[in-house]
């Protein structure tokens, strides 16, 4: 049995996936969504891979604050490696906002 797709412009959208540069409101996501999204953009804008999620917070406007670890310099051995930790926003949609970098450390510190 075939089963025949409609064919659909790679200039357009898929349905649900609206954007506000096309005067419509964005569709407000999950705070995994959000983790997802933030994680994927902030990869692709820096060139660096999240290691781990260690905090999101809701923001305003239906937004989302993750707070991502990502190594910044690999040492050996891999406790002297040097980490950072960045908050990355997202909007409602899910798109990427801003990030800022809150703080750098070695892996073996801990905080008091």
């Amino acid at each position: 049995m075939i089963c025949a797709m409609p064919v659909r412009s790679f200039d357009e959208p898929p349905p649900g996936d609206e954007t506000p540069s096309q005067g419509r409101q964005p569709t407000a996501v999950t705070a995994v969504a959000a983790i997802r999204a933030a994680k994927q953009q902030f990869g692709e804008v820096t060139g660096r891979q999240p290691e781990a999620v260690i905090g999101v917070r809701a923001g305003d406007g239906g937004g989302w604050s993750v707070l991502v670890e990502v190594v910044e310099l690999d040492r050996i051995p891999a406790s002297t490696s040097v980490l950072a930790t960045y908050r990355v926003d997202v909007d409602a949609g899910g798109v990427l906002q801003s990030y800022e970098r809150l703080r750098r450390y070695t892996r073996g510190t801990t905080d008091l």
